[in-house]
C-alpha cells in the first residue's frame, strides 16, 4: 500500500543519516476505503493526492511542535515521505485517510519524499502556528494553512533525499 508519512526537515537530516524514516507515533495516511468514502468521486491517483494533502496538514502540525520548541534553525517547509508498505493498520478513530505503521521505514521502501520549496516558507510558518485553531473552526486561521496549501508540494526521487538535504542545510 502506498502511504503518505509526515514529516520535518529534522527527520529528512536523519533518514540521509540512518537510512530509515522514523515516523512520529507510526502515523501515516493512505487512500483508505473510509477515505474513498469521502469522496463523491475521483479516481485513485486523486484520492491518493488527497491522502498526501492529509499528510502535508498533519506535517504543519509537526512544525508547529517543532518551532514552539525554539527550533529556529528548522526550515518553514512541509515534508511528506511516500513509501510503499504492506504491515498498514487503517486508524478510523482518527481522519478518514489515517493509517499506523510500526517501525521505521528502511529508504528502500521509499518511492519519493516531498518538500515545500523556498517560495512557501512564510507561508507554511504562518499556518504552522494557527494549524490546531484552524481544526478547531476558526477562519481566519484556515485561511492561513489555504494559504500554504496553495503551494504544491515539490517531488524528490529517493535518490535525490541526500542533495536536497545538503542544499537546503546550505
Amino acid at each position: 500500500m502506498r502511504i503518505y508519512i509526515p514529516g520535518t526537515w529534522p527527520m529528512l537530516r536523519k533518514l540521509v543519516k540512518t537510512g530509515r524514516f522514523d515516523p512520529i507515533g507510526g502515523t501515516a495516511f493512505a487512500l483508505t476505503p473510509r477515505l474513498r468514502e469521502a469522496y463523491v468521486s475521483g479516481d485513485d491517483e486523486e484520492l491518493e493526492y488527497a491522502a498526501m494533502g492529509e499528510a502535508a496538514r498533519a506535517s504543519l502540525r509537526l512544525l508547529a511542535v517543532e518551532f514552539g520548541l525554539g527550533e529556529d534553525q528548522v526550515p518553514s517547509r512541509r515534508v511528506v515521505v511516500a513509501a510503499d508498505l504492506d504491515d498498514v493498520t487503517l486508524r478510523p478513530d482518527l481522519d478518514d485517510g489515517a493509517v499506523r505503521i510500526t517501525g521505521a521505514v528502511p529508504m528502500t521502501a521509499i518511492a519519493a519524499v516531498h518538500v515545500d520549496t523556498e517560495e512557501a516558507e512564510h507561508a507554511v510558518r504562518e499556518a504552522a502556528a494557527v494549524v490546531d485553531k484552524a481544526d478547531l473552526g476558526d477562519l481566519d486561521a484556515e485561511f492561513l494553512v489555504g494559504e500554504a496549501e496553495d503551494h504544491e508540494l515539490a517531488w524528490y526521487s529517493p535518490e535525490e533525499i541526500a542533495f536536497l538535504v545538503d542544499l537546503g542545510d546550505l
